[in-house]
Parts: C-alpha cells; sequence; structure tokens
C-alpha cells in the first residue's frame, strides 16, 4: 500500500491509518481556517447587533436600580461594542469550531472511542450554557444589588454609584465565563477518568479537597459578600457529587458492555 494510500486507510477497528506530519499540518491548518472564517461571520453578524446584545447585558444593571453608564475615554463605547461583538461571536462560532476539533482528531481514534467522546462534545455548549444563564438570571443581580448598596449618604456628600461601561462589561463577561467554565466540571473529571488518570475511588477521597477549593476559586471569580460565593461554591460542590455519580454509571454500562460482547473462539493450529 503507497503513503497516500495508507493516510485514508481505516482498520478494521475503525481507526484511522497513520498520515504523514505534512498532512496533518495542511489538514490542521483548513480546519484553523474554517474556524476563524466562522468566527469572522459571527463577528460581523454580531457587530451589527452589538447595541442590541449590550442591552440585554446591562439589564441587570437597570435592575439593580441604575440607570446610567459612563465612559471616561473617548474611544471606550467603541471598544465596548467591539469586544461585546468579538463575545458574542466566539459563542455562536463555537459549534463550528467543536465541528472542525472533532474532524481534526475523530479519524485518529476507534469508533469505540469515537462514541465515547460525542456525548462529551454534545454536552459541552449545553452546561456552558447553563452555567452562563444561571449566572446571568441569579448571580450577577445579586452580586449587584450588594454592591450598590453601598451608595449612601456620607454627612453631606453622596456616594454614588457611576460604573464606567468598560469595567461593567469586564465585569459581566468575568461572570459569564467563570460560571461557564465551571459548569463544564463534569466533563472535564469524566474525560480524565476515561483516559485513566484518576479512578471514582480517588474523587470519592478528595471530596473535601474540592470544597475547600471550591470556595477559593469562589472567592477568586465572584465580589466578596458571602452570598455571591456561596452561589459559585455550592453548585461547584454539586457539580463534583454529579460527576462521582456519572462516573459510576458509565463504569457499569461499560463493564455490562464487555461482559456481554461475544467471546471469538480460538482458531485451530
Amino acid at each position: 500500500m503507497t503513503e497516500e494510500a495508507s493516510a485514508t486507510a481505516v482498520n478494521e477497528d475503525g481507526a484511522g491509518g497513520k498520515m504523514p506530519l505534512l498532512d496533518h499540518l495542511i489538514e490542521l491548518r483548513s480546519r484553523l481556517l474554517k474556524s476563524l472564517l466562522a468566527i469572522g461571520v459571527a463577528f460581523l453578524l454580531c457587530l451589527y447587533f452589538a447595541r442590541a446584545i449590550l442591552t440585554v447585558l446591562v439589564h441587570p444593571l437597570t435592575e439593580a436600580g441604575l440607570k446610567k453608564l459612563i465612559y471616561t475615554k473617548p474611544t471606550e463605547a467603541f471598544f465596548v461594542e467591539m469586544k461585546v461583538a468579538l463575545f458574542a461571536a466566539m459563542m455562536l462560532a463555537f459549534p463550528v469550531i467543536a465541528n472542525q476539533l472533532w474532524k481534526f482528531v475523530a479519524p485518529g481514534l476507534y469508533r469505540k472511542e469515537q462514541r465515547a467522546l460525542l456525548p462529551f462534545l454534545f454536552a459541552t455548549p449545553i452546561l456552558f450554557a447553563t452555567g452562563a444563564c444561571f449566572a446571568y438570571f441569579i448571580t450577577i443581580p445579586t452580586a449587584l444589588h450588594f454592591l450598590f448598596g453601598f451608595q449612601r449618604d456620607l454627612g453631606g456628600v453622596t456616594q454614588e454609584a457611576l460604573p464606567a461601561t468598560g469595567e461593567y462589561i469586564s465585569f459581566i463577561m468575568q461572570f459569564l465565563m467563570a460560571f461557564g467554565i465551571a459548569f463544564l466540571l463534569p466533563i472535564l473529571l469524566m474525560l480524565i477518568e476515561r483516559a485513566g488518570l484518576v479512578t471514582r475511588e480517588q474523587l470519592i477521597s478528595a471530596r473535601r479537597y474540592m470544597i475547600v477549593g471550591a470556595f477559593a476559586i469562589a472567592a477568586v471569580f465572584t465580589p466578596p459578600d458571602v452570598l455571591s460565593q456561596l452561589l459559585l461554591a455550592i453548585p461547584l460542590v454539586l457539580l463534583y457529587e454529579l460527576s462521582i455519580v456519572a462516573i459510576w454509571f458509565t463504569q457499569r454500562k461499560r463493564k455490562t458492555g464487555a461482559e456481554a460482547a461475544p467471546v471469538e473462539p480460538l482458531e485451530e493450529a
């Protein structure tokens, strides 16, 4: 078989044959270009609707009682819209990026490995969106009510909150990204268990350290009020416990599948 033919060969286990390094690089470049094209098209679309997206992002601010955003630099409002458009474009183009990543990785996997990874691929955007929605509808309003509660009269001097547009958008994006990534914890733990890096028993024994780590992460990514920290730490702990249960189910399913697999008879000499 020639080298070109071996690049597209598929063995009986369903895994692609060996591909030269140059072909890998050409394939990688193609996937990257398609991903960048998807981000570019999504960016232009989101830039057109940047003001509408910005309106959605400032809604928690109005719910907290503030009706004004300021910008102190002439270019700040312009770059805020660009940042919002890029942030939304990355979210919009994620399915295309994930699909290109899958098409690059899948040919080198066995069919069994492909079937194992596909559910994680589909669950990733769902869990990320769930975390971002949790932050937008619950955590951000709670944090803003706490932070803007420091507006008061100080002996004839009014202490008033006048958040800058750029700082507020960075604050919102930090929350959305932190909670979106945090909600991917079950996928991360299930993948590393599938890869054999940890076992379910090790995850159970590390539970106390996870609880401490969850509150440490919450202290970094949320305001200093206790309620906001609890709103991130408690979901992290619950997701960790959910991961342990999910790993138990997948282990049981793999064990059942292995027992049900037919045993091929030995060939006679």
